[in-house]
C-alpha cells in the first residue's frame, strides 16, 4: 500500500510541475492525464533507481566539491531524460529542455516530500 500511496504522491508531484513552462501535459481527456502522470511517475522511479546511484557514483568528488549542489543540476537531468523517454514510450508527456528539468525536478522533489511527510512521521513514532 505504501508503494500506490508513493506512486501516487509521485503522480501528484509531476502534475504540479506542469506549471512551469516546458513541461507538458499532452493529452485531452481526465482519465488519459490521469494515466500518463502514473505512467511518468512510474517512469521517474525507474530512472532514478537506475541511473541515479550511478552518477553519484561516478560525479562522487562532484558532490563533494560543490556540496551536493551538484545534486539539482542530476536530478534536472534525470528529470529532461524521463520527459525524453516518455516521448520515446509515446506517453504524452515532455520535458523541453534542461532548465524547465531543472525547475521541474525541483518541485517533483519538495511536493513529493511534502507528500510522503506522513509516511516518514509514521515510520519515526513506529520506531520510538
Amino acid at each position: 500500500m505504501e508503494f500506490v500511496y508513493r506512486v501516487l504522491a509521485s503522480a501528484v508531484a509531476v502534475w504540479a510541475a506542469t506549471i512551469l513552462p516546458g513541461i507538458n501535459l499532452l493529452t485531452g481527456s481526465t482519465g488519459a492525464r490521469i494515466g500518463t502522470l502514473i505512467g511518468v511517475a512510474l517512469l521517474f522511479g525507474l530512472v532514478n533507481l537506475i541511473l541515479k546511484p550511478i552518477a553519484k557514483i561516478v560525479g562522487c568528488v562532484g558532490y563533494i566539491l560543490t556540496l551536493g549542489l551538484l545534486g539539482l543540476v542530476v536530478n534536472g537531468l534525470l528529470f529532461w531524460f524521463t520527459g525524453w523517454l516518455a516521448v520515446e514510450l509515446d506517453l504524452p508527456f515532455e520535458v523541453t529542455g534542461f532548465w524547465a528539468g531543472f525547475f521541474g525536478a525541483i518541485i517533483v522533489g519538495i511536493v513529493s516530500f511534502v507528500l510522503t511527510l506522513p509516511l516518514h512521521l509514521k515510520k519515526l513514532t513506529t520506531r520510538g
